[in-house]
């Protein structure tokens, strides 16, 4: 038995595309898929979560202020 294929989330597209991109409408539909893909960063990598030696190496490097006394 197959899944159903999931139907396409226009309304996430086009928030991405009008809000998100801020985009008009007329340069919305003139977009390619493949034009719209790259312009919401689709081919941009993605930047990983730090383990904890990359977290403290970044609290070293970025203290927290302390409080005037």
């Amino acid at each position: 038995m197959t899944a159903e294929p999931l139907p396409f989330p226009w309304d996430a597209v086009l928030h991405a595309g009008l809000a998100g991109l801020r985009l008009s409408p007329r340069e919305f539909w003139s977009l390619t898929p493949r034009e719209l893909h790259a312009a919401l960063g689709g081919r941009s990598p993605r930047a990983g979560t730090p383990d904890r030696a990359g977290l403290e190496a970044l609290m070293r490097a970025f203290p927290d202020a302390s409080p005037a006394a």
